[in-house]
């Protein structure tokens, strides 16, 4: 179903006016990815893995970059408000400013396949993020995010550094912890970048939940484990 605006309209028509007013056109695919990124976006508040305006979403559609623009409450986005940067970071749609994350966001898609970014601030994430370097085997979807998820060095938000150290984190994953912050999830679509944030944040409520028994420490898988149901994992769910 088309993400609809306040005024019932379809949120699509909204972004091609907002871009016809600036002398330009905007494709169907830059229509519909502006509206599916309003609505991961507003997914990720009603979830719980964001509060207020903390973290951010993009989605890539050819060489333009969508993303939430920086402190607008993901309920108050209109059609009117898209934004899109090239991979330099060039504004190319709207006028709002892009996320301060936009540093990290772009050195992703420039570094990987990825096709969507989900960035969170999701509580037991970054609970773990400031306990350990590595999230524990304690569950076989590590292998859907290709292996141990590592905890990304802090450095400041919005920072060269942070996208630096993200994009080490992310190495052979598709999700990484950012210490002291947060998750970052990719994937090939804003469904998939989502299902990813949504697992890593589950498996970090899991291990905690199962660390804080007194005097019992948790079963861990092993890493040959873990990838056997990667490899599993990669065949799972319907086909065609």
């Amino acid at each position: 179903m088309a993400e609809r605006r306040r005024d019932g309209r379809d949120m699509r028509d909204g972004v091609r006016e907002a871009e016809a007013a600036q002398g330009g056109s905007v494709s169907d695919e830059t229509a519909r990815a502006w509206a599916a990124l309003v609505a991961t976006a507003r997914r990720t508040v009603a979830d719980g893995l964001v509060v207020g305006t903390s973290g951010n979403v993009s989605v890539r559609v050819g060489d333009t970059v969508l993303v939430t623009p920086s402190g607008v409450p993901y309920d108050r986005l209109t059609p009117e408000d898209v934004v899109g940067v090239d991979l330099t970071g060039r504004q190319l749609l709207g006028t709002l400013t892009p996320t301060s994350e936009l540093p990290m966001h772009l050195a992703v898609y420039r570094a990987t396949d990825a096709r969507a970014i989900v960035h969170t601030h999701a509580v037991h994430a970054t609970a773990v993020s400031t306990l350990v370097r590595e999230l524990p085997l304690i569950h076989y979807m590590a292998g859907d995010l290709g292996g141990p998820v590592r905890v990304a060095p802090y450095a400041t938000y919005g920072t060269e550094e942070l996208a630096g150290n993200t994009l080490r984190a992310l190495t052979d994953r598709t999700a990484c912890i950012l210490q002291n912050h947060g998750t970052l999830a990719h994937g090939a679509t804003l469904g998939q970048a989502y299902d990813r944030t949504a697992q890593l944040e589950w498996m970090c409520r899991v291990w905690l939940t199962a660390s804080s028994v007194p005097g019992l420490s948790p079963t861990l898988l092993s890493e040959a484990q873990v990838s056997e149901a990667g490899e599993r994992l990669e065949g799972y769910g319907q086909r065609g």
